[in-house]
């Protein structure tokens, strides 16, 4: 069965100067966050950016993605560490998506798990959004 979420966002202004605010999401867990062209540009610490977003959502859906691929392959994941870096040229767009895992799990080699977190950076969904238009990389370690 097919899912939509939804996000409603407010922006004010040109786009230099301009912000914006994600009013809400559908499921109510985020309140309302500012959105500007200097968060994107690296010139403003204080508000999120599409890539920031992206970035949350990268990580979160390759660890569900890898969590799946090593219990089919019979390992139980007692921690998974994930984090995604995303890259934006002004002018030319996102560029890149950088997952970087560090993986508690019994019993696996690091062949393995590289192995796996290559499997679940190729199939999660949002890394199949982001394919054929942004570079996608993984670094995979035990500890």
């Amino acid at each position: 069965m097919a899912t939509e979420k939804r996000a409603d966002v407010t922006w004010r202004g040109d786009l230099p100067s301009g912000r914006g605010t994600i009013e809400r999401v559908g499921s109510g867990v985020i309140e309302a966050i500012g959105v500007s062209w200097a968060a994107r540009t690296g010139d403003s610490d204080e508000l999120t950016s599409p890539e920031e977003l992206i970035a949350a959502a990268h990580a979160s859906c390759f660890s569900m993605a890898l969590s799946k691929v090593l219990a089919d392959g019979g390992f139980t994941v007692d921690r998974l560490l994930v984090s995604a870096a995303v890259s934006f040229v002004p002018g030319t767009g996102i560029t890149k998506s950088a997952l970087d895992v560090t993986g508690v799990v019994p019993g696996i080699d690091e062949a393995e798990f590289r192995k796996a977190a290559e499997q679940a950076k190729e199939n999660c969904p949002v890394s199949q959004a982001l394919k054929g238009n942004v570079e996608l990389t993984v670094a995979s370690r035990l500890t």
